[in-house]
């Protein structure tokens, strides 16, 4: 079996997975897809950036772990040091079946060349008689509530565009050994344009659920320091 399944008891009931941490099992990312409903816990520990597909023309938000393609300060002994895991990254290596638009009952698919693919290791999916196990389960409701956040995501994004929130970022960062990392990109929360709007532009960004996710994204910026901290300290400079 190779690719993406349907998760069923009959094709994968042994099947284990892997939820240490470590490149080899994937988490070698500098950054990955997080959705507006979870910057709350999201702010708590890493940056929140935005970044545009050109070919789309549209705005995803990303949780910031490192400043170069692969790097993932967070990875520490086979384990996450943070206190929350983006969800997109949490659910390795399962997925929803089905489009992004599609409102039909949804299925849970694995990705069978993922590392996180345990064979002899790992949790179990299902247990010997064929019930899924708690972590199935947990795995089963943060798959809900990522792709109901990502359904709900378009709204946001729409309301940054229509108000022209967003502003163009490059940050250069020197180290404590003096070499230097330079973030291009990407776009943040444009917070004088922010403070700009009038009160009736910010009711209804407030009506719609839009304020408090913006706010937070904003006050995850100040991660950036800390994240620079982590980078010296790997560094052997910290």
């Amino acid at each position: 079996m190779s690719g993406h399944q349907l998760l069923t008891v009959e094709d994968h009931r042994d099947l284990r997975i892997r939820t240490d941490r470590a490149v080899e099992l994937g988490d070698g990312v500098m950054s990955c897809v997080t959705m507006p409903y979870e910057f709350r816990q999201v702010q708590d520990e890493y940056p929140i950036l935005f970044r545009l597909n050109q070919e789309r023309d549209s705005f995803t938000a990303l949780a910031l772990f490192g400043f170069q393609n692969g790097e993932n300060l967070f990875l520490r002994d086979g384990r996450w040091d943070a206190r929350y895991v983006p969800l997109a990254q949490d659910i390795q290596p399962f997925l929803i079946g089905g489009s992004a638009g599609d409102t039909a009952t949804k299925q849970v698919h694995v990705d069978m060349d993922s590392p996180r693919i345990g064979g002899e290791e790992g949790v179990r999916a299902f247990d010997p008689d064929g019930r899924p196990t708690p972590f199935l389960d947990a795995v089963a409701e943060k798959l809900g509530a990522l792709d109901e956040g990502y359904r709900a995501s378009a709204g946001f994004f729409d309301a940054l565009r229509r108000h022209d929130l967003l502003e163009p970022l490059t940050l250069e960062i020197t180290l404590a050994d003096h070499s230097t990392n330079r973030l291009v990109g990407f776009h943040v929360i444009d917070e004088d344009r922010l403070r700009s709007l009038d009160g009736g532009a910010v009711a209804e960004l407030h009506a719609d659920g839009h304020l408090m996710p913006i706010f937070m994204a904003l006050a995850s910026l100040s991660n950036i320091g800390a994240l620079v901290a982590r980078k010296n300290r790997d560094s052997g400079h910290g």
